[in-house]
């Protein structure tokens, strides 16, 4: 898409100039790397995004949207964010431009929202400009609410038709997950007006709701583009093991609960089952969990040796995954970070070639990684 591209080109002159602070080297089987801190003292960042002028965009859960220019934190939150609860694995959540961010300058922000009926996954566009967010509309919502706390998901992609994917969570109920009637435990695609995007897969089917592009997911924390086929690719948290790596696919069932390799935290099983007819296998999975969260492949030219890489962070095990994957299978996969010893909540693909990574703290950090000098 051509207004991607030259957004792209945009921020790559202003990125490759922004001051960090040198940090530490580390050290792979195959390359040597620096992390830069950019930015630090943010209250649980949960999600990036760059900006065509070299500014970046990040949430904190807590409920505010933060700009980073020139290298520093901007001390004033954005204003205009619309109302929403921080409960539990709820708040700000996902941060995402439109593809002519450039030229109309939207924006869209996935977030927890909580009323009478109880709490859901919504998510809301918005213009920005200067340091405010005015024309806030909520364009999507997921129903039923639930008292839950959790699992709201809230990853967002768009892919090559200008469609919006917006994952919600099975809200901690993983019945919900199967239920097609249910929006919670699925991926909605719709338009930037928020309806069900036109060709998606079960609009004529009573039993499905019609913004369902899969469902039988239990709580999905990463959502990118293959910079290649175009496809959407996610990952999803399972129990006790079970962790997933999915590439969606139009009207699949995931399977959550009906088939995991996960059992329930209790240590009892959920199911006796890894397979069944009609759903999907999952491209990889982790047992234990490594609680996956954020994911990019890797399409810079500084690090060539990891081109084509899927990179994933990882909470639980705070640690930065790399997988090398060949025909559809997994054929490498290396631990990096572990050191570090934080949760990596976000993995962003820079447009100046660089890998950016957000650690989920209570001081939490925005670091990009390059290659050692």
């Amino acid at each position: 898409m051509p207004s991607i591209k030259s957004l792209a080109a945009a921020c790559c002159v202003y990125l490759a100039a922004l001051p960090c602070a040198f940090g530490q080297t580390f050290s792979s089987s195959d390359v040597s790397f620096r992390l830069d801190t950019v930015a630090t003292g943010l209250e649980h960042p949960w999600s990036l995004a760059f900006l065509p002028d070299g500014s970046l965009l990040v949430t904190e859960r807590a409920g505010r949207l933060r700009m980073i220019r020139n290298g520093k934190l901007v001390p004033e939150p954005i204003t205009g964010v619309p109302d929403l609860v921080v409960s539990g694995q709820g708040g700000l959540l996902d941060v995402l431009l439109h593809p002519e961010f450039a030229n109309n300058r939207t924006l869209f922000l996935s977030y927890s929202h909580r009323d009478r009926d109880g709490m859901t996954t919504r998510v809301a566009r918005a213009t920005l400009e200067e340091k405010r967010l005015y024309n806030v509309e909520v364009i999507f919502e997921a129903t039923p609410r639930s008292g839950k706390n959790r699992h709201f998901a809230g990853r967002m992609a768009f892919d090559e038709s200008g469609n919006l994917y917006i994952a919600v969570g099975d809200r901690g109920e993983m019945d919900r997950a199967q239920d097609t009637s249910d929006d919670a435990g699925g991926v909605h695609r719709i338009t930037i007006d928020g309806e069900p995007a036109p060709d998606n897969p079960e609009l004529d089917n009573p039993r499905i709701n019609d913004s369902f592009f899969t469902w039988g997911n239990r709580n999905i924390q990463g959502m990118t583009v293959h910079p290649d086929t175009g496809a959407v690719w996610t990952h999803e948290h399972g129990p006790r093991g079970g962790d997933e790596i999915n590439i969606l696919s139009a009207g699949t069932n995931y399977g959550w609960p009906e088939i995991t390799y996960g059992i329930d935290y209790s240590g009892l099983p959920i199911t006796m089952d890894t397979q069944k007819e009609g759903m999907a296998q999952p491209l990889h999975y982790w047992d234990p969990s490594i609680a996956p969260s954020g994911m990019a492949f890797y399409t810079g030219s500084q690090i060539p040796e990891w081109r084509g890489d899927l990179f994933v962070g990882a909470l639980k095990m705070r640690k930065l995954v790399r997988l090398r994957i060949k025909e559809g299978e997994v054929v490498e996969e290396q631990d990096l970070l572990t050191d570090l010893g934080a949760r990596i909540r976000d993995v962003r693909m820079g447009p100046e070639g660089a890998l950016w990574l957000l650690t989920d703290a209570p001081e939490g950090k925005v670091y990009r990684l390059v290659p050692a000098q």
